[in-house]
């Protein structure tokens, strides 16, 4: 297998809830996410021993600061091959946006390799490459609607997300994630998160309260003057519930009719230059094509 495009969505949080801090000083959370209809598109050739990227977007890091190359690295030390790989990364989610698009790419490379070089790895060791590359790593290879908790490295089975529309709006500023956390040490405000109600809403496929459960820890710790603002405006064209994704900046809100998100959508874009509208979708990083 000479080359490999895999198709890596984003996600969006629908609930994040920061639940303590373990030994090594990381936080833990308990979190429902769900991968949505925003792709990254990653496309793999095969080289002999050396590592390299490309990209549509000229502000992506070149090195290992890339969370794609990085996953790369650490396929080839995993699986102990001595290979190679370009990378080139057509990039559609927004940086510092809490719709993990960096982990999205580097699940596509570890899904990717792992259907180049043929070795057949399952989930569970292809989400221990992930773990060691980021967080949200583990996630973005299995996708859907999941629980996930700890570090990112305890991922529940939940029932899958009824159908719905999401209208993502990213301001012009983004959020660096661990400021967010730094902040929200510092504030020490909590939210009130009900994550099993949230799933409970889900599991009866009720739309209306699975809106209403939209809550996130680290919404006051982005201190995103946007946040707010957004959130008003999104409830006030129709949006059944709105919240931050992640550490943010990005907002969402969820509608219950395509005319709807799509009206939304034209008038938010009229003031935000990225707004989104997408669904959620039942998988993670998946092989598209292959030559």
């Amino acid at each position: 297998m000479e080359q490999v495009t895999v198709i890596a969505p984003a996600k969006v949080n629908l609930s994040l809830d920061i639940t303590g801090i373990d030994e090594k000083g990381y936080h833990l959370l308990d979190m429902i996410m769900q991968t949505i209809s925003i792709f990254e598109r990653i496309t793999l050739t095969k080289q002999s021993d050396k590592i390299s990227i490309s990209s549509n977007a000229k502000f992506i890091p070149t090195d290992e600061k890339n969370t794609a190359i990085k996953a790369a690295v650490k396929f080839f030390e995993y699986t102990k091959i001595k290979g190679g790989v370009h990378i080139h990364v057509k990039k559609t989610v927004p940086i510092k946006a809490g719709m993990a698009g960096g982990s999205a790419d580097a699940a596509g490379v570890i899904v990717g390799l792992d259907y180049m070089y043929k070795t057949r790895l399952s989930l569970e060791q292809m989400c221990e490459i992930g773990l060691m590359v980021g967080s949200d790593v583990p996630f973005m290879l299995h996708g859907g609607t999941k629980r996930v908790q700890g570090t990112g490295d305890v991922i529940l089975p939940a029932p899958d997300m009824p159908n719905c529309f999401f209208v993502i709006c990213m301001p012009q500023k983004g959020v660096s994630t661990p400021q967010a956390f730094a902040n929200y040490d510092k504030i020490g405000i909590k939210n009130k998160i009900e994550t099993d109600k949230l799933i409970n809403a889900i599991k009866e496929k009720n739309i209306y309260d699975v809106a209403k459960y939209l809550a996130n820890d680290l919404e006051i710790a982005a201190q995103s003057d946007a946040t707010q603002p957004i959130k008003q405006q999104l409830i006030e064209l129709g949006a059944l519930g709105s919240v931050m994704t992640g550490s943010g900046a990005a907002v969402f809100g969820i509608f219950d009719s395509e005319e709807k998100a799509l009206n939304a959508t034209k008038v938010l874009r009229k003031t935000i230059k990225s707004v989104f509208i997408a669904t959620p979708v039942p998988f993670g990083a998946s092989v598209k094509k292959r030559k």
